[in-house]
């Protein structure tokens, strides 16, 4: 992961020394280091008040998924706050910094604070990744008030789970965006994915999740490929859905959707990046991101 460590010139030292402890680049604090930083880092260490990244990085903050993890060093050296991203990097960049400084890590994530376990802390420690992000608001806020129930499923299998339930699945954060013509067989399905994955450059174990309409949930074909191929399959509402804008024109008009595979891809990657763009391989179609 890369790191950033954005301070004045008069903290300069420190804030090399910061970079050493880190492994990170020293950038000079300028008017635009900050959208230089997001653009290109992983994780940002800001060595000055925290008023000024407030100022500087709220306009740029688009999802927790997505944003770079920022932590803030005060001048003194004495305290080290994540501000953004805290599951997501900044607690553990807090902590590595405090650890190496003698700093005090001011950690203020509800689950951490009080001892609670969160479904962020739970991937990281099972090697796995959220499929549904949108479920970690509603299923950290039950961890805070009592145990939540894990289950692990080894597959073959079928998971429908609805939107309080985060789905954890291992690959390789790619997600694999699929709609198909009623009753096609699953035999089809995994023909179709399987020709996608290779114009992708990547194999079924790259893929974290493989998303749908929640109007397939009848879809024997589709559901029994996934399952033929060990991935999990996600069935999204068509709200989520058409909340997104494709770019490929879709047929999906015809029953009320912006478009299946596109817009599946779009809704759960954490980059929102597609790296193939919609194909139709016969009664399937398939799109990739990541």
């Amino acid at each position: 992961m890369k790191t950033a460590v954005i301070a004045p010139g008069r903290f300069a030292g420190d804030a090399e020394r910061l970079a050493g402890i880190v492994g990170g680049d020293y950038l000079p604090y300028a008017h635009d280091v900050f959208e230089q930083a997001f653009e290109g880092y992983d994780r940002i260490v800001a060595l000055m008040s925290a008023g000024i990244v407030v100022r500087r990085i709220a306009p740029l903050l688009t999802s927790k998924w997505r944003d770079p993890a920022v932590v803030v060093v005060s001048p003194d050296l004495r305290f080290v706050v994540p501000l953004v991203g805290g599951h997501h990097g900044a607690n553990d960049l807090a902590r590595e910094i405090a650890a190496a400084t003698g700093a005090a890590a001011v950690i203020s994530t509800a689950t951490e604070a009080l001892g609670r376990p969160c479904v962020e802390g739970i991937a990281a420690v099972t090697g796995t990744e959220v499929a549904n992000p949108s479920s970690t608001l509603p299923v950290n806020a039950a961890m805070l008030d009592g145990d939540v129930p894990v289950y692990t499923v080894g597959g073959p299998a079928v998971v429908v789970a609805g939107p309080a339930v985060s789905v954890l699945a291992r690959g390789g954060g790619y997600v694999v965006g699929v709609g198909c013509r009623r009753g096609t067989p699953a035999a089809a399905v995994v023909s179709a994915i399987g020709s996608a994955l290779g114009e992708a450059g990547i194999t079924a174990d790259d893929v974290l999740v493989y998303a749908t309409t929640e109007k397939k949930r009848d879809e024997a074909g589709l559901t029994r490929a996934v399952a033929d191929l060990g991935g999990v399959l996600v069935f999204l509402p068509d709200a989520v859905l058409n909340r997104e804008t494709p770019p490929s024109p879709s047929r999906a008009g015809l029953i009320g959707l912006s478009g299946v595979a596109e817009p599946a891809v779009l809704a759960l990657a954490q980059r929102r990046e597609l790296v193939l763009n919609k194909r139709v391989y016969g009664d399937v179609t398939i799109a990739i991101g990541r």
